[in-house]
C-alpha cells in the first residue's frame, strides 16, 4: 500500500500501473470532514495524481485542479517527483449531507481541469486548462490522456475512507502489430475489476485479471502524504503585513488564527507575536 506499481503486458505492448494509497490517504483526510462523495472524488484525484507524478523525470511539482460552480468549487491534489503528496477540497456540502451524486457534474457543475507543472529548473510553470469531459473522474482523465498522449488509455478508480486506488492501462504503438485483438481483450478483462479488488496485493490482482498473459511487475514507487507544519513561513507572512495591521487584527480578536487550507494545519498567535516580530526600541536605563 502507498505505492505506484507499474507493469507491462510484454507480449502485447500494453503498459499499466496500479496505484494504492492507504495510510497516506488516511493521513491526508484525518483533519478534514468532507461529505462522502467529496472525500471519494478527492481520493480518486489523489490516485490519478500519484500515477501522473510517477512519470516526473526531473525535480518539480505536478498539480491537478478540478474547478467548478457546483456544491464543490475546487479539488486540488499535487505531488513532487518523490511522490510526496498533499491536497484539499472546497465544498459547501455538510459532512453528514445526504446526497445522491450521479456524476462529477453534480458536484462541480460546469467545470474545468487545470494541470500545472512546476519544474524546479524552469522560471515559469507550464499550465494546461481543458473543459471537463465525462461523468466520472476516470473518463475525464481518459479523455485528457487521449488528447495529450495520442494513445488510448483506460482508468478504473475507487476511493473510500481507508484507501484511494486506481488501475491504469495504455495501448502502446506496437500493440496491434503484436496482437490485433490484444487491447480489446485486456480492456474487457480489466473492466471486470470491482472497486474493492483495487486494494488487493498487486500480484494477486494482476494474476486474477490477466491469468493467461505474461505480466512483468516492476519495483513499486513509494508514495507519502507530505504536509509538515511550517511556522516560519507563516511568521514571515505576518511580518510582511506590518505591525499596525497585526495590532488591528488583535484589536478585533485576542488570537490571530491562520489556517493552512491545503495541509489542514492551524497556526494561532497571541498579542506577544507583535513584540516577537517587531521588537520594541531599547529602554533608557540611566
Amino acid at each position: 500500500m502507498d505505492a505506484v506499481h507499474r507493469f507491462l503486458l510484454e507480449d502485447l505492448d500494453i503498459r499499466g500501473a496500479l496505484v494504492q494509497l492507504g495510510p497516506s490517504w488516511a493521513a491526508m483526510t484525518a483533519r478534514r470532514s468532507y461529505a462522502t462523495p467529496v472525500r471519494d472524488l478527492l481520493g480518486e484525484l489523489a490516485a490519478v495524481t500519484a500515477l501522473m507524478g510517477s512519470n516526473l523525470k526531473t525535480p518539480g511539482r505536478l498539480s491537478f485542479q478540478l474547478q467548478g460552480h457546483g456544491p464543490v468549487s475546487m479539488l486540488l491534489m499535487e505531488c513532487n517527483e518523490n511522490l510526496q503528496m498533499r491536497g484539499t477540497a472546497k465544498s459547501k456540502l455538510a459532512p453528514d449531507a445526504e446526497t445522491h451524486i450521479a456524476g462529477v457534474g453534480d458536484l462541480l457543475g460546469d467545470g474545468r481541469l487545470v494541470l500545472t507543472l512546476h519544474p524546479d529548473t524552469a522560471p515559469q510553470p507550464y499550465q494546461s486548462v481543458v473543459p471537463i469531459t465525462g461523468d466520472t473522474l476516470a473518463t475525464i482523465f481518459e479523455h485528457y490522456l487521449a488528447q495529450s498522449e495520442q494513445q488510448p488509455a483506460r482508468l478504473w478508480l475507487a476511493a473510500s475512507a481507508e484507501t484511494a486506488c486506481g488501475l491504469f492501462l495504455q495501448k502502446l504503438p506496437d500493440a496491434d502489430t503484436r496482437d490485433a485483438d490484444g487491447w480489446n481483450r485486456i480492456e474487457t478483462l480489466a473492466s471486470t475489476v470491482r472497486p474493492e479488488e483495487l486494494a488487493l496485493p498487486p500480484e494477486t490482482l494482476l494474476t486474477r485479471l490477466f491469468a493467461t498473459e505474461n505480466v512483468r511487475l516492476f519495483a513499486p514507487r513509494p508514495a507519502t502524504w507530505h504536509c509538515p507544519r511550517d511556522e516560519e513561513k507563516v511568521r514571515n507572512m505576518l511580518l510582511s503585513l506590518g505591525r499596525e495591521e497585526l495590532e488591528s487584527m488583535l484589536a478585533d480578536a485576542e488570537i490571530i488564527a491562520i489556517e493552512d487550507e491545503i495541509c489542514g494545519h492551524e497556526y494561532r498567535f497571541g498579542p506577544d507575536i507583535i513584540d516577537e516580530l517587531f521588537p520594541p526600541d531599547g529602554r533608557l536605563l540611566h
